[in-house]
């Protein structure tokens, strides 16, 4: 039980989960075949009908429910996700559980409003029509979740689909199997609906085969790109609409004004933070040539500093990786760089002495985009810094992959800051931070190119859990048996849309005459009748 994975016992498959910290095991959990995972969405449909008849208010009432089990149960979700993924406690609070008591806090209040009815001004059709956007939920909705962020990234996606009267279908990554069950238990404790939510304990394999399928009517996926690719493909045989929040290769851009010492800062953290298995870590930094020898020495003296091993007492900053096949992505991205002539200036080695799955935080100069460890997504605790000349050349090299996720500008020139941002390719850029905005409810998460389709979180995050519905309705007097355009059709029907067509494309005087000429033909008898 030393790695994870699965085992067979008396004919049943189990997941085996460990501690990557200690290699000591968490607990066994029997996999689901096709049978139970078609269960499960069975349920959600059934679950469906009565789910979404219930007011918006009412199913906040569930949801606030479960935002108060997780504050009452807040250092045992802390404990489960730093045993089972490896990262310490302080980030399952800061970026797992605190994150979800506000986003449920912030939707349950404004949800109803974001999905209210909306009018559509209309311009020919105004004072004979109107119209209207109506929301309503797609049905049951899978959402299926990374090892990453095992509590957070779930919820948002589960919260925002149940509010809007979705049912759920929800898979875990097999690597964090646990922290997906007490997701499960959290809604049980709070009395949902049976078949309203749904746990599925299953490997990624399984996805495509039994749950992306008839009864499935939107699927929410987080993960890389390669998986990514292969949900759309199953989702397209059903015609099942998909997000996708994928990979990224986040450039940090730090421009020749900035605060230095805050910039090596935000550097170490945003590399460095959950090991650096985050999509939006900072996986490459460029940084002015004028101040890259100051910036490049407090990053290093600060990396070295970071306490490193499993956190027992709030006392380390960074924990494991989650497996060994990540940890071996990291070490073939450090190798490569060496052997096309990159310095490592700490780190470099895995850590030997400890018994996970650990990796020091290393720091990487003299790089280029030769090396992998420039181009592809490493995922890991690396920070390759590439010196720059001018902003143009910081914004080229920021562009140049085939990511988009977030990236990050840094100077003390606000207004300039924004100015770069505009000019980088990313579905979010920060000035002088990075990645933090995940932990807002009020802004969209998301990507471009590779890193994905939709959106999740904010407005329009809950815009992605929702059908949007057009209604139009009729208010020419009831009397009138026909419309201009019914049939038959007539030389007056032509001449009147005529006019009113070139009304649209003229100056004021030509308007107003063809405006004219089109009153002639509404109030001339003949032609009237020849009309409606």
């Amino acid at each position: 039980m030393s790695l994870k994975g699965t085992v067979t016992k008396n004919g049943e498959r189990y997941f085996v989960s460990i501690n990557p910290a200690t290699l000591e095991p968490v607990g066994e959990m029997k996999i689901m075949d096709e049978g139970d995972i078609r269960q499960k969405v069975d349920m959600a449909n059934k679950a469906f009908a009565g789910w979404s008849g219930l007011t918006m208010e009412q199913r906040g009432e569930y949801l606030v429910a479960v935002k108060d089990l997780i504050i009452k149960n807040y250092d045992d979700i802390a404990e489960i996700i730093s045993k089972e993924m490896g990262k310490p406690r302080i980030e399952a609070c800061i970026a797992e559980t605190m994150l979800v008591v506000d986003l449920i806090d912030y939707f349950v209040k404004r949800a109803e409003k974001i999905l209210a009815d909306e009018p559509i001004p209309l311009h020919l059709a105004r004072g004979v029509k109107s119209s209207k956007m109506s929301y309503r939920p797609y049905g049951a909705v899978a959402v299926i979740s990374p090892w990453n962020y095992p509590f957070s990234i779930p919820m948002s996606e589960i919260v925002l689909a149940l509010l809007a009267g979705n049912t759920v279908v929800f898979k875990p990554a097999s690597d964090v199997i646990f922290i997906g069950k007490k997701i499960e238990e959290l809604f049980n404790a709070a009395g949902l609906p049976e078949g309203v939510f749904n746990f599925v304990a299953a490997p990624g394999s399984a996805v495509g085969k039994s749950m992306i399928g008839p009864g499935i009517r939107k699927v929410i996926f987080t993960g890389s790109v390669p998986v990514g690719r292969q949900v759309m493909e199953a989702a397209s045989k059903y015609l099942i609409p998909v997000v996708l929040e994928l990979g990224g290769k986040d450039p940090m851009v730090v421009c020749r004004d900035t605060n230095v010492e805050l910039a090596a800062n935000g550097a170490v953290w945003g590399a460095f933070m959950n090991a650096g298995q985050v999509c939006a870590s900072v996986e490459r930094v460029y940084v002015s040539s004028e101040i890259a020898d100051e910036f490049i020495k407090l990053v290093v003296e600060k990396t070295r500093k970071l306490r490193i091993g499993q956190d027992t007492d709030f006392n380390v900053e960074m924990g494991p990786m989650v497996n060994e096949g990540q940890l071996k992505i990291v070490e073939e991205h450090v190798g490569d760089a060496r052997q096309k002539g990159a310095n490592v200036q700490t780190g470099g080695m895995r850590m030997k002495e400890l018994k996970g799955f650990f990796y020091p935080p290393t720091v990487l100069t003299n790089v280029n985009h030769s090396m992998k460890c420039m181009t592809e997504e490493t995922f890991g605790p690396l920070l390759p810094i590439m010196v720059f000349k001018d902003e143009k050349e910081a914004i080229e090299f920021a562009n140049d992959t085939v990511y988009g996720l977030t990236a990050s500008v840094w100077t003390k020139d606000r207004e300039r800051g924004e100015a770069i941002a505009r000019q980088i390719n990313a579905g979010t850029v920060t000035v002088n931070e990075h990645a933090y905005t995940y932990g807002l409810p009020e802004t969209p998460w998301g990507g471009i190119k590779d890193s994905g389709i939709g959106r999740t979180h904010s407005k329009i995050g809950l815009m992605e859990m929702v059908v949007p519905y057009h209604i139009n309705v009729d208010h020419f007097p009831d009397s009138m048996s026909r419309r201009p355009w019914f049939f038959p059709y007539s030389r007056e029907k032509y001449d009147l849309f005529k006019n009113l067509t070139s009304a649209f494309g003229t100056g004021a005087a030509a308007k107003i005459k063809n405006l004219t000429n089109a009153g002639k033909l509404l109030l001339n008898s003949k032609s009237r009748k020849k009309i409606f």
